[in-house]
C-alpha cells in the first residue's frame, strides 16, 4: 500500500509529476476521497465512468495591423483589436451551441478582455486604437476527445476571426501547468467503494450517486493511469454553518466526518488488499499486490 501526500493539487498538475516521479509504479488500483458540502456529512457519493470534466485554460494576444502615429485621427485606417475580440468572443461561445452533441456536456467561457486605454483631453474622452488586446478563459468537456476537439476549435476561431479583422493573434494553452483530462471512475473500483461504504455505514441511505460536475481535480491523472475509484464525504451540517464551499473563505467542515472518513477510507483500501489476496491465492496472475490510497 501506498500513501500519496501530493504537493501542487490545485494547479502545477502535482499529480502529473508525481507519476513521472514513479508514484505509480507496481500500483494496480487508486482510490481518493474529497471532502463535499452538498451532502450531509459522513454520506458517501460518487458514480461510475466520468466524474469530473477534463479543464483547460487559454490565453489569446490578438495584435492589430495599425496603430501608427496618424490613427487617431484616422481610425479607419487601423486593424483595431477590439472588433476582432468581440468577433471572437461571439464566435466561442458558437463551439458549444452550435458543434457539441447535446448530449455531451461542454463548456467554453470567455473570462477576461483587457485592452481599454482611454485618452483624455480637455474637451472630450478620445479612444485611442489599440495595436493589442488580451482575452483569455477556461474550457471543459467530460472525454478526452470532446476535450481536445475543443482546444482545437478554440485555436482555429480566434486565429480565423482575428485574420477576418486584418489583425493576428497567438493562444496559449498552458499544457505544461493547467491542463487536467476528465477524472473518471473505473467500473470495478466504482462498485468496491460503493459496497464497502453502504456495507460500514448501514445501508443505502449511506450512499448517493451523484451527477457529474463541471469541476476539474487533478487526481485525474492518476485515474488516466490505473483503475480509480474517486469519491465524496459529505460535511454539511447547516446547524454548525458547515454548508460553503472548499474554495469558499467561510468554508468549514463538521469534522463528526473525520472519524467516519478514515474509517472508510483505511476500509476501502484494506478490503481491496484483502480481495486481492483472495484472487492470488486461487491462483489468479498477478504482478504486484499494492495499491495506492490517497485521501485528499
Amino acid at each position: 500500500m501506498k500513501l500519496l501526500f501530493q504537493p501542487a493539487e490545485e494547479s502545477g498538475c502535482g499529480a502529473k509529476r508525481m507519476i513521472e516521479d514513479g508514484a505509480l509504479e507496481g500500483v494496480e488500483a487508486i482510490f481518493a476521497v474529497h471532502v463535499s458540502h452538498q451532502h450531509p456529512t459522513s454520506v458517501i457519493g460518487s458514480r461510475t465512468g466520468a466524474l469530473l470534466a477534463g479543464c483547460g485554460f487559454f490565453k489569446a494576444v490578438i495584435r492589430g495591423g495599425g496603430g501608427g502615429g496618424d490613427t487617431q485621427d484616422h481610425p479607419r485606417r487601423a486593424a483595431v483589436p477590439v472588433l476582432a475580440a468581440a468577433s471572437t468572443i461571439i464566435s466561442l461561445q458558437s463551439i458549444v451551441s452550435r458543434e457539441a452533441d447535446p448530449l455531451d456536456s461542454q463548456v467554453v467561457s470567455v473570462a477576461l478582455v483587457n485592452g481599454s486605454d482611454i485618452h483624455h483631453h480637455a474637451a472630450a474622452a478620445q479612444p485611442k486604437p489599440q495595436e493589442e488586446l488580451v482575452l483569455a478563459g477556461t474550457f471543459r468537456a467530460f472525454s478526452n476527445a470532446s476535450f481536445y476537439q475543443l482546444r482545437r476549435r478554440i485555436e482555429e476561431v480566434i486565429t480565423a476571426q482575428s485574420r477576418v479583422h486584418g489583425c493576428v493573434a497567438s493562444v496559449d494553452f498552458f499544457e505544461d501547468q493547467s491542463f487536467y483530462p476528465p477524472t473518471v471512475n473505473d467500473a470495478r473500483m466504482y462498485g468496491h467503494v460503493r459496497r464497502v461504504a453502504t456495507e460500514l455505514l448501514g445501508g443505502a441511505a449511506a450512499y448517493r450517486d451523484v451527477p457529474p460536475m463541471m469541476g476539474a481535480e487533478d487526481f485525474s491523472f492518476y485515474s488516466q493511469a490505473v483503475p480509480a475509484g474517486f469519491y465524496y464525504i459529505g460535511v454539511r451540517n447547516e446547524t454548525l454553518g458547515s454548508v460553503h464551499t472548499g474554495h469558499s473563505p467561510y468554508f468549514m467542515i463538521d469534522e463528526d466526518v473525520l472519524p467516519t472518513g478514515a474509517a472508510v477510507h483505511a476500509a476501502i483500501a484494506e478490503r481491496f488488499l484483502a480481495d486481492h489476496a483472495s484472487l492470488m491465492g486461487n491462483g489468479a496472475a498477478s504482478s504486484d499486490d499494492e495499491t495506492v490510497d490517497q485521501e485528499l
